[in-house]
């Protein structure tokens, strides 16, 4: 705890699905402030509102969390937005924050970033074995160039910085958009309609047979301030719980958890995504000690109900 006092925090994205968890676990801490830049105040994708920001709030540390983020089918129709906008609020933002003397600078990747046929579980020296898969490559590959940036700032310039591959994230406050969200709160939501409309039937995008592995929000927000107080190294660290799952199965679970009784019939028109995803976490938990804590079911079904209650339908 005692890394936090007296210091000065910023955290971009700090109002979104992950960003808002991390400022809930950072209050807890209690640091000197915490600075949540809104976009339409700060749009980070221009260097004059970059450096607006570092004079405003002169942050002694950085959580770059805001991001364009979506499922597979907001990769494939923006991904130009994606690329650009990405890299573009990263990369200047880290420069001018060394720039203005930013005491440490944490970095949020993402394991879009690894290649799309990764032994499993990923090792964080597989990550430019190859390619990744081609949905979210561009978004991938615009967060994997902070990796570069940050070792790069820190062997020439000794800028203290480090990278953080969290996996795929679930729990309330997600994104119910079935247009951008990723793939358990469009299942929740699908599920729910699907029920409620008393319909046979549901379908589900692809055939069901990669993998993933989930972490429930809040432990990833404690895995990045245990690394912000504890990590100093350029290497990057997986965070994740170490659970991997079928698609077909984790719709199915979400289906019993909401009560949906009806066919999951499986378009096999549209794309799998990556084969197979879950994470080497070892890393994190010998350098920083963290290991994820919640059940998945238990976080499944607290998303479920968050969204019930949000919106006020009945179970």
């Amino acid at each position: 705890m005692s890394f936090w006092n007296n210091q000065r925090v910023v955290v971009t994205g700090g109002a979104g699905f992950l960003g808002s968890a991390v400022v809930r676990a950072l209050e807890a801490r209690r640091p000197a402030s915490i600075f949540v830049p809104r976009s339409r105040d700060y749009d980070l994708r221009r260097v004059e509102a970059a450096r607006a920001l570092l004079s405003d709030q002169r942050p002694d540390v950085i959580i770059h969390l805001a991001a364009v983020v979506g499922g597979i089918g907001a990769n494939r129709a923006r991904p130009a937005e994606f690329f650009y906008d990405n890299l573009m609020m990263g990369v200047q933002l880290f420069h001018e924050a060394h720039q203005a003397g930013v005491k440490k600078f944490v970095t949020i990747g993402t394991v879009c970033a690894y290649p799309k046929f990764t032994p499993i579980p990923f090792h964080e020296e597989s990550l430019w074995d190859g390619y990744p898969e081609e949905t979210n490559a561009p978004y991938g590959l615009a967060k994997k160039m902070m990796l570069v940036q940050g070792q790069a700032y820190r062997q020439q310039y000794g800028f203290e910085s480090i990278y953080l591959l969290p996996t795929n994230l679930y729990g309330p406050g997600d994104n119910f958009d079935l247009e951008t969200s990723h793939v358990i709160p469009a299942l929740i939501r699908k599920c729910l309609e699907a029920r409620d409309h008393g319909d046979r039937q549901m379908v589900a995008w692809g055939t069901g047979s990669p993998t993933r592995e989930f972490l429930y929000v809040d432990d990833a927000a404690e895995g990045i301030l245990l690394a912000a107080e504890r990590y100093s190294k350029p290497d990057p660290v997986n965070l994740g719980s170490g659970m991997e799952i079928r698609i077909k199965e984790l719709t199915e679970l979400i289906a019993e958890l909401v009560g949906f009784r009806g066919e999951i019939v499986w378009d096999s028109t549209k794309p799998d995504g990556q084969p197979r995803r879950a994470l080497d976490t070892s890393r994190a938990e010998q350098e920083f000690g963290f290991k994820a804590s919640t059940q998945f079911r238990e976080g499944l079904s607290r998303t479920v109900s968050w969204y019930l209650d949000t919106l006020g339908q009945q179970a």
